[in-house]
């Protein structure tokens, strides 16, 4: 099955064929939580009440308080290069709406970088269930939330056999498909289509991240969604896109982003923290790293 969400395409697939109705009804369902929950364009949201209240201890549904959590482990895991705080970072660099309207505005100057607040800026009490911003501190989880989506509804289905959830090129397995290991194809907007990767999954997660996918056009040149918490602007480094495999999506989804913010210290990084990985150069010279897996003939 295929579907479209926050502006991007996704695919549900299960073991078992007869439970696909099942399977579609959990998938969204947890997409309209998360939706609510975490959309930091949407007025009625959660995040967007959140980010609205600094300095403020705030009480969260279980959703956000989930992805809260995640996106605070994702900094954790990468030393703060994937980092939840980059909201302001964002919006300074246009994109302060729907990726559709961003990409068809005519192109503006960028606002002065804005360098992200930290992890530290974030409070979050497991106990009271709360989430306390510092000032200045605002919240944007697209590093993590999608790829979170993809693993809870995967963990979901799990109990019912195989599945395979993908969201905007992030990918949680769990099981194995009707006919053996699931077949994922990795699209990281720097190869054509008929030469993109495919490689087996047996589980866990594989996460696509690309600064040749959600850029938009600026005055100056053109900007991108990966954002380097340090300096606030758009990630500049030797490679255009990174591929991650990792036992959970989430986990995936955060490393191929701080890979594109380490740059020429990603290679060392990744096999350093033990997960597979495929990078891209600008150019498409291709770099694996860690035992990244064979790849299947198309």
């Amino acid at each position: 099955m295929r579907f479209a969400v926050w502006g991007l395409t996704g695919t549900l697939e299960v073991e078992d064929a007869a439970s696909g109705p099942q399977a579609e009804r959990v998938l969204w369902r947890w997409l309209r939580a998360v939706d609510a929950a975490c959309n930091r364009f949407d007025p009625a949201s959660e995040l967007r009440r959140l980010n609205a209240c600094p300095d403020a201890d705030v009480r969260v549904s279980p959703v956000l308080e989930q992805a809260v959590a995640v996106a605070l482990a994702a900094a954790a895991a990468t030393a703060g290069a994937c980092d939840p705080t980059v909201e302001p970072a964002l919006v300074a660099l246009g994109y302060d709406a729907d990726f559709d309207v961003v990409a068809s505005r005519i192109p503006r100057a960028a606002a002065p970088a804005i360098p992200a607040a930290g992890p530290g800026a974030v409070i979050l009490d497991r106990e009271r269930h709360t989430v306390r911003l510092a000032p200045g501190c605002r919240l944007d989880l697209g590093a993590t939330a999608k790829a979170l989506t993809c693993d809870v509804v995967a963990d979901e289905l799990a109990a019912r056999g195989g599945a395979l959830v993908e969201i905007g090129g992030d990918v949680a397995v769990r099981g194995h498909g009707p006919t053996g290991p699931w077949v994922v194809g990795v699209d990281d907007g720097v190869t054509t289509p008929d030469t993109a990767p495919r490689v087996f999954a047996h589980g866990g997660g594989i996460a696509t991240s690309s600064t040749a996918l959600r850029a938009w056009r600026l005055t100056g040149g053109r900007a991108h969604h990966i954002i380097d918490p340090r300096t606030g602007a758009a990630a500049a480094g030797p490679y255009a896109s990174a591929t991650v495999a990792a036992p959970t999506c989430w986990q995936a989804n955060a490393f191929a982003t701080a890979a594109l913010v380490w740059g020429a210290e990603a290679p060392a990084r990744l096999a350093q923290a033990g997960w597979a990985a495929r990078l891209v150069g600008a150019e498409g010279q291709v770099e694996r790293v860690a035992g990244w897996p064979a790849e299947v003939p198309a």
